[in-house]
């Protein structure tokens, strides 16, 4: 997880270049949606990492809208004194509920799931 100022492109090669070292020996497969961040033309993707985006107005077919739901769920109501008292709460629940097992629970639809059982 990062937290990061800004949701740019810029941020995003951040992102892809701090995920890259971190599963340096393996290659990575993002799914994701069509932001415009996503798809400038000036981004520099790893080449350990390979993107693929989801098609348009899908968001039922995004996994990590899922995991937002579970986070936004849990701060709906609540106001914070500062950044950091957000950051420590969102800690708190990544921590607590934002598991492996929670995580291939949310995402794992069955149609994905039976694709790549036949590959």
């Amino acid at each position: 997880m990062l937290y990061l100022p800004f949701c740019n492109s810029e941020m995003f090669e951040l992102f892809l270049n701090e995920f890259s070292k971190l599963k340096k020996n393996e290659l990575n497969v993002i799914f994701l949606d069509n932001g415009a961040f996503h798809k400038t033309k000036k981004l520099i993707i790893p080449d350990n990492i390979i993107l693929i985006f989801l098609p348009p107005y899908s968001p039922e077919l995004n996994g990590a809208e899922k995991v937002w739901w579970v986070l936004k769920r849990e701060i709906n109501r609540c106001t914070f004194e500062s950044l950091d008292d957000l950051e420590n709460k969102l800690d708190e629940i990544i921590n607590k509920n934002i598991t492996k097992p929670r995580i291939s629970n949310l995402t794992s639809y069955k149609d994905f799931l039976a694709a790549y059982q036949t590959i």
